[in-house]
């Protein structure tokens, strides 16, 4: 668990985080616990207590967990609408669907859907099912900071709307490569957004994804502090 004021991120492995905010609210945003090579173990057996569950995508690295999780805590999941629809059916009582550009009020918390360049299928099924277009997410803290979590994206020109309109202190971007952006693409995100911090993610999960914050450093802009975290780790 890293901490940064009285925010308090604990990060479970790939795009997997725990969110403890300065009102109080525990969030998680794509749960994968189960079979999340990088999880720790001891998460893998329990499940987090949570008030909201965020989702930016439907594919089971990200979506995993996350209607086990919603049920047992009896939390709203907030994500694209067609991914929405698709975890009421897996028994999800509490749903806030949303689409790219509008804004909800959480928990106390200010949460926006904005745009990602990935795909968003369950591909379980021989038939892939559609679930809505990826997506990312900025949410507001009650202190009034910004965080913007990207989901599984590459870099796009779009993030300078987002700096212009949300101004985002804290990012979350995948540095894997692959299905991804690498580190230079997640370098070069981190300017267009104009953020203060980036906590990198979507890395080592499997071979495939070769990209890490040592090669992600590199490429950063002088004075942005890259927050690397350990799955399962305390710092406070």
């Amino acid at each position: 668990m890293a901490s940064i004021g009285r925010l308090t991120i604990t990060w479970l492995g790939h795009s997997t985080f725990l969110l403890g905010t300065p009102g109080g609210s525990r969030l998680i945003f794509d749960p994968w616990l189960v079979d999340n090579p990088q999880c720790p173990e001891e998460w893998k057996r329990k499940v987090p207590a949570v008030d909201v569950v965020l989702v930016s995508h439907g594919h089971s690295d990200h979506v995993g967990d996350a209607a086990r999780v919603a049920r047992e805590n009896n939390a709203p999941v907030v994500g694209m609408v067609e991914l929405c629809r698709w975890l009421q059916r897996q028994g999800v009582r509490r749903v806030e669907p949303m689409n790219l550009g509008g804004t909800i009020t959480v928990a106390g918390l200010r949460v926006t859907l904005v745009e990602a360049q990935h795909s968003s299928a369950c591909l379980d099924d021989e038939s892939p099912i559609y679930l809505g277009a990826p997506s990312g997410f900025i949410l507001t803290l009650e202190d009034g900071r910004v965080i913007y979590f990207a989901g599984d994206t590459d870099v796009f020109e779009g993030m300078r709307l987002i700096r212009e309109l949300y101004h985002p202190e804290i990012a979350f971007l995948p540095i894997g490569d692959r299905f991804t952006m690498g580190p230079r693409g997640a370098a070069l995100a981190c300017d267009l957004l104009g953020v203060k911090q980036v906590v990198p993610m979507h890395y080592g999960t499997y071979p495939a994804l070769t990209g890490t914050p040592k090669e992600f450093r590199k490429y950063v802009s002088t004075g942005i502090d890259v927050l690397e975290c350990r799955p399962g780790e305390t710092v406070e």
